[in-house]
């Protein structure tokens, strides 16, 4: 067996639903016929320019090799013109094509993904959503300015109208901008409002569920510490990236100095970087994507890096649905698993883009027990929605932060 032929697709995001801007997903065809499917969590470059890259990458390291050999097929892109260091981009396109062989791997072998890594351990996943809407766009009320992550009432409101659908942990993102010239000291108006965002929902939730502030990067060590000491009385379960992620000695800096669980690893690839941030004791959570972190195999031993400290695995997931049918057969297969990261109950345009929809039933996440990945896209609705723009998946404000 052997891999014959590529597609990429770049799928455009309806307004106001989530997930980012676009999707881009790989189609894989072997010489028998046999297709699977990936997708890349993109970052640096435009959605065209990604979509090349992953054809490229397929041409020079996948094309005419059998989809089973992943490790040699890691090794020749992780080694490509002479690097052998984490690369985001190539990782980016490596995991997608990586977790499209492991489609084609379960559907050749007529098993669903996690029972060829080491077997289920987990009979339905906890999940998680932000703080979206349950309908209607993310911001509802934009005429006032109010939204779910800077007006305590909404956010108290919209956390109990996830949690009354089975959600036994809600994550919004209430502290401040994060630029391109991070990290920053937060501002007091920030800390205060953090605060107050926090003290809301877990006085509307209570001990139904557990809070998980979201940040992306944009404190000093010692700002985040400030931050962190506001919301410690309310018992959230992390404090999600509280420094940028290229010093993980900085985010050691930081928990050391708080009770708060640190999470983070959504920016990171390969287990040689999260080994780093493991060794340092950095963080008790990590968060890898399968578009980025490696693909499949690789997620499973940053998972087992995390297990050797004690630490919990919680995959991320802010794109399409075929990087979540990745992140399931690996949280099913993880003994260390904690949390999955959902978008909302897998409805809407992520529900429209598969032939039968991922299911979230009383706040866990059904694992599908079809051979590879479990999922099917529908390929009529990917080309029916193209994005023929240049931006990029997620974007940072261009100026600093002022007092």
């Amino acid at each position: 067996m052997h891999i014959t032929d590529i597609e990429t697709f770049v799928v455009g995001v309806p307004d106001n639903a989530p997930g980012g801007r676009y999707f881009i997903f790989v189609k894989l065809t072997t010489d028998g016929g046999v297709t699977g499917w990936g997708e890349a969590y993109g970052a640096s470059f435009g959605p065209k320019a990604m979509a090349a890259m992953i054809e490229d990458v397929a041409s020079r390291h996948l094309a005419g090799h059998n989809p089973h050999n992943v490790e040699a097929f890691f090794r020749r892109c992780y080694s490509s013109g002479f690097t052998q260091r984490p690369d985001l981009s190539m990782m980016g396109c490596y995991s997608a094509l990586e977790m499209a062989c492991w489609d084609i791997v379960g559907k050749e072998a007529g098993k669903p993904v996690h029972a060829l890594i080491g077997g289920r351990v987990h009979e339905a996943l906890r999940s998680y959503t932000y703080l979206y809407p349950a309908d209607g766009p993310i911001y509802p009320d934009e005429t006032s300015g109010k939204t779910v992550y800077n007006d305590p009432d909404l956010a108290a409101e919209n956390a109990v109208r996830w949690v009354e659908q089975g959600f036994t942990a809600v994550k919004f993102d209430p502290a401040g901008p994060y630029t391109q010239y991070d990290p920053h000291q937060p501002l007091l108006t920030d800390i205060e409002l953090s605060a107050a965002m926090v003290k809301a929902v877990r006085a509307a939730v209570g001990t139904r569920a557990d809070i998980l502030f979201g940040t992306h990067g944009q404190f000093t060590p010692s700002g985040a510490a400030r931050m962190a000491r506001a919301i410690e009385p309310y018992d959230p379960l992390w404090f999600e990236e509280p420094v940028p992620p290229d010093m993980p000695e900085a985010m050691a800096e930081f928990a050391a100095k708080t009770s708060i669980p640190v999470a983070t690893g959504e920016r990171l690839t390969t287990k040689y970087e999260f080994a780093r941030l493991l060794a340092l004791d950095a963080a008790q959570i990590v968060q890898p994507n399968c578009g980025r972190s490696g693909g499949i195999w690789e997620t499973k031993k940053i998972a087992a890096l995390a297990e050797v400290h004690h630490a919990l695995v919680a995959p991320h997931c802010y794109c399409g649905p075929m990087v979540a049918a990745a992140n399931i057969q690996v949280a099913a297969s993880t003994p260390n698993f904690l949390i999955l990261e959902a978008i909302k109950d897998w409805g809407g345009f992520h529900a429209e883009l598969l032939k039968k929809p991922l299911k979230l039933e009383d706040g866990y996440t059904i694992i599908p027990d079809e051979p590879g990945l479990g999922v099917e896209p529908d390929e009529a609705v990917l080309r029916a929605h193209p994005y023929d723009g240049d931006k990029l998946h997620l974007g940072m404000a261009a100026t600093p932060v002022q007092p």
